[in-house]
């Protein structure tokens, strides 16, 4: 499931517990990330999917759901 893998993802990169992230956790706000920290996990996210994330789609993510969102329009499957 793309939540799961996102979860363990974003954890190891981000350095916060996965029970800490659900689909509606604010990256910016409940999770502290940056700009930086985005730009990182995007790019683990472009390897691990084997996929290139739009660029103009990156600055609208806030939460989980739009990365999931983003994924499943790049064609990433359940």
């Amino acid at each position: 499931m793309i939540f799961d893998k996102l979860v363990t993802i974003m954890a190891e990169q981000l350095g916060v517990q996965p029970q800490e992230i659900s689909t509606d956790t604010l990256l910016r706000d409940d999770l502290a990330v940056d700009s930086l920290d985005l730009y990182n996990l995007i790019m683990v996210l472009e390897e691990e999917f084997n996929i290139e994330l739009p660029q103009e789609e990156l600055n609208d993510i806030e939460t989980v759901e739009d990365i999931i969102k983003i994924l499943k329009e790049q064609g990433v499957e359940e």
